[in-house]
């Protein structure tokens, strides 16, 4: 079983930057991969980010790509989603989850375990 728990949600101005993280319990974390999803009201919950197990690989949706990094650090069990340049339309509820397979991916019946979501919001 793993717990996670998002942080660093907020009310931003576009063009503004948070930090969201999500930190994990277990000692798996380091063997799991992470990915980041957000669900804006009235829409279906969409990929925004994912990492592999160990840090390496990486990939984006075309809408946030250039704009947000994602990052872990093991040793803290923890995983980050630093988001730059923000836009109204990145409002949303953004969750972590973690896949006990190392493999990253873009695909959310993948996952395993679930935060329970960080609230994103992007005033004009």
């Amino acid at each position: 079983q793993v717990q996670l728990v998002e942080s660093g949600g907020g009310l931003v101005q576009a063009g503004g930057s948070l930090r969201l993280s999500c930190a994990a319990s277990g000692s798996a974390f380091s063997g799991y991969a992470v990915g980041w999803f957000r669900q804006a009201p009235g829409k279906e919950r969409e990929f925004v980010a994912t990492i592999d197990y160990s840090g390496d690989v990486t990939g984006y949706a075309d809408s946030v790509k250039g704009r947000f990094t994602i990052s872990r650090d093991n040793a803290k069990n923890t995983a980050y989603l630093q988001m730059n340049s923000l836009k109204p339309e990145d409002t949303a509820v953004y969750y972590c989850a973690v896949d006990t397979s190392k493999w990253a991916t873009r695909t959310d019946s993948t996952y395993d375990y679930w935060g329970q979501g960080t609230q994103v919001t992007v005033s004009s």
